[in-house]
């Protein structure tokens, strides 16, 4: 066989086998960034040009969340963040409006604290989806009521203030145990990072399970709310009718 055929075939290998390696890595990439994003994933491929470029986005947004100095809360700042949130629920019941306004800039205080920048909605959006991609089209959707807060109707209102509590929820609780497991892995000597981070990914596959059901427990607590406000006002309507 002629020494040219031999390098001409060891070339073509060599080329077919760098393809082959190509499209794997790239498989295991989108398959990567799906599980990572879920819905956000459709969501960015739907808004580029092809597959290629929204993976690109996404891990951009990976890169950059890596250099971000993301923390848990300590115990008493989430305590503190408890009560606030319970004060603007209870506002909701006689002023609507204001009340969305002010769970808006609750976890806008809320995202600044856990060490995610809040200068623009776009960019919040974006570091968001990194570990926060399953309540993403919640904070989006209250977002886009509380724009409109004003002309929105009651219902709207409440839905947003469902769909804020959603959100909250999640970035108060996500990390709330990691300082702790921590200290005591550097205390007995273990490097848990492995199991913790699969139990992390197990609760979240879990609270995705639940998010519906909580959506809709928490409109029915707020029909509630809004009733006996109602109920404890007829009474008096009625005596001043009756003089």
């Amino acid at each position: 066989m002629p020494t040219w055929l031999i390098v001409l075939i060891v070339v073509v290998a060599v080329a077919v086998l760098g393809a082959v390696i190509w499209l794997v890595t790239q498989e295991m990439q989108r398959k990567r960034l799906q599980q990572r994003f879920g819905p956000e994933y459709d969501r960015t491929v739907a808004e580029k040009d092809s597959p290629r470029a929204a993976q690109r986005e996404l891990a951009e947004r990976e890169r950059r969340h890596k250099e971000l100095d993301i923390r848990p809360l300590s115990t008493s700042a989430r305590e503190r963040y408890v009560r606030e949130w319970a004060q603007v629920q209870e506002k909701f019941v006689d002023e609507p409006a204001p009340a969305v306004a002010e769970a808006d800039q609750l976890l806008n205080s809320l995202m600044a604290e856990r060490g995610y920048p809040t200068e623009g909605y776009e960019q919040q959006v974006a570091d968001l989806s990194v570990r926060h991609a399953k309540t993403l089209e919640h904070y989006r959707a209250a977002h886009t009521t509380q724009q409109k807060r004003d002309g929105a109707s009651t219902e709207d209102l409440r839905d947003a203030m469902v769909r804020y509590r959603t959100v909250f929820e999640d970035l108060l609780t996500d990390g709330a145990g990691e300082e702790q497991h921590d200290h005591h892995d550097r205390r007995n000597g273990h490097d848990h990072d492995r199991d913790r981070t699969e139990q992390r990914a197990a609760d979240r596959r879990d609270a995705g399970r639940d998010d519906s059901n909580r959506h809709e427990a928490e409109l029915h607590e707020t029909d509630r709310h809004e009733t006996e406000r109602q109920a404890s006002a007829n009474p008096r309507t009625e005596w001043n009718g009756g003089r």
